[in-house]
């Protein structure tokens, strides 16, 4: 089962090795074993293996006695949508989301659209490993009924919360890179939709990406340029299943995806009073809002799983990720590309500023990420040496080792799939933030 990685929510891998037919069999199979009564809403990116999978999934759901409603290619958070209007007993994501093109995966939602929650994964995972599954007899076989517009009920929910007609008196010049990905036709109605003057790069959904799929400043670097070239007031950056959102000003300065969800944060508090929940490896930009706003700020462990639960505890106002993924309660507890685009363009439209104001005006931090090698058995030993050497931080064990600061902080969290800690820092300068993980990461070697 080599380059198989199974979660709580999910699993992914490398297409005919360690995700093969097979493995995607005794997955869907258990998760028709505990999911509740019903038929099941299902969808892919734009992965050329997707369509492969597509059909051993459909398959194995019909084998199991499940009817089925098919979407195409569309988003992860549309089906959530989905899952929701059609009350289905649940949803399931051919998706490898940002990973490179050889990867796929497969991503489960629960009945109330929402990525399933730990508890439910865990049983799953049990259930798969024991090869727990049940067959239909043959009068009782499922079958399979088409979507129709799938992508216009996410629209109607985005378009919902925000003042489109405010958006479409800027008339702003957009420049969208679906790299090829599910997001192009709901980023580009979207963007119709608000009255934007839409350049679409990469709009086949056809998983050719022309460049690495996950949105880093790294990956679009040769975007820059294009968005000088083009003339547009910001460009929109989405990974292939537009569940994490990156922006670009009209210079072409990325902006990062932490700013992404800072941004959807700062304009939303500006009117509307509420939690806000993040994971502990999102920017301090978001507690530092919060408390300008007043309002209470919650930190998950990482994880839209564990996001989402904690957002729903809380009945937070607003959540996500600082990988891109802003959460909506309004529209549905999934990260969504959509939702991050028609918020900021509405904050552009109701501020008069540019993106780039707005992004001018947000906590000003510095992140940076390492990971060493590290033996699982060790990982104990060395959070707690950490803890030691950094004992004027205010330490958390909520997720592997978070020390704090006033002007700075640390997470040291082991990989659940690879024998591996990851190392983030963010500090209000570059030099801060690489010092800390530098010493992270020395503590840790030694341990070799």
């Amino acid at each position: 089962m080599g380059n198989l990685i199974i979660s709580v929510s999910g699993l992914r891998g490398v297409v005919g090795q360690g995700l093969t037919p097979e493995v995607a069999l005794r997955y869907v199979a258990a998760f028709t074993r505990l999911a509740p009564a019903g038929r099941i809403v299902v969808a892919r990116d734009s992965r050329p293996t997707g369509l492969m999978l597509l059909e051993a999934v459909l398959a194995t759901l019909h084998a199991a006695g499940r009817n089925t409603l098919e979407a195409g290619i569309i988003p992860t958070p549309t089906l959530g949508v989905l899952v929701r209007k059609y009350q289905a007993a649940g949803g399931i994501m051919i998706s490898a989301s940002h990973n490179p093109p050889e990867y796929n995966g497969i991503k489960l939602f629960a009945p109330e659209g929402r990525v399933v929650p730990q508890s439910f994964g865990q049983q799953l995972l049990e259930a798969y490993r024991r090869g727990q599954w049940d067959w239909a007899p043959w009068y009782r076989i499922g079958s399979s009924q088409p979507c129709p517009d799938p992508i216009a009920p996410h629209l109607e929910a985005v378009l919902a919360v925000v003042d489109a007609q405010q958006i479409r008196s800027r008339s702003l010049k957009v420049l969208l890179d679906a790299n090829h990905g599910a997001g192009a036709e709901a980023g580009r109605r979207l963007l119709e939709a608000l009255g934007c003057q839409a350049v679409i790069v990469g709009g086949e959904p056809d998983g050719q990406f022309e460049h690495p799929p996950e949105p880093t400043a790294e990956n679009l670097a040769s975007l820059s340029a294009l968005v000088r070239q083009a003339g547009v007031d910001l460009a929109f950056a989405m990974d292939p299943d537009a569940d994490r959102l990156a922006i670009l000003d009209s210079s072409g300065r990325y902006l990062g995806e932490e700013a992404t969800l800072a941004l959807c944060v700062d304009h939303v508090l500006k009117t509307r009073q509420g939690p806000i929940v993040t994971n502990c490896a999102t920017s301090r930009m978001i507690e530092d809002l919060a408390r300008k706003y007043d309002v209470p700020f919650f930190r998950s462990p990482v994880g839209e799983p564990h996001v989402v639960d904690l957002m729903l505890a809380k009945d937070a106002l607003f959540g996500g990720e600082g990988n891109g993924g802003p959460i909506d309660p309004r529209v549905g507890y999934v990260r969504d590309c959509l939702v991050g685009m028609a918020l900021v363009l509405e904050a552009m439209a109701q501020s008069g500023l540019s993106v780039a104001g707005l992004a001018d005006q947000l906590p000003r931090y510095e992140m940076v990420k390492t990971k060493v090698p590290l033996d699982p058995a060790k990982v104990r030993e060395a959070l707690d040496r950490l803890e030691r050497h950094f004992s004027d931080a205010r330490a958390d064990r909520l997720d592997g080792l978070r020390l704090d600061w006033p002007d700075r902080w640390l997470l040291v969290r082991p990989s659940n799939t690879e024998p591996i800690c990851r190392i983030i820092a963010e500090a209000r300068t570059e030099i801060d933030a690489r010092t800390l993980t530098q010493q992270a990461a020395q503590m840790l070697t030694s341990l070799l």
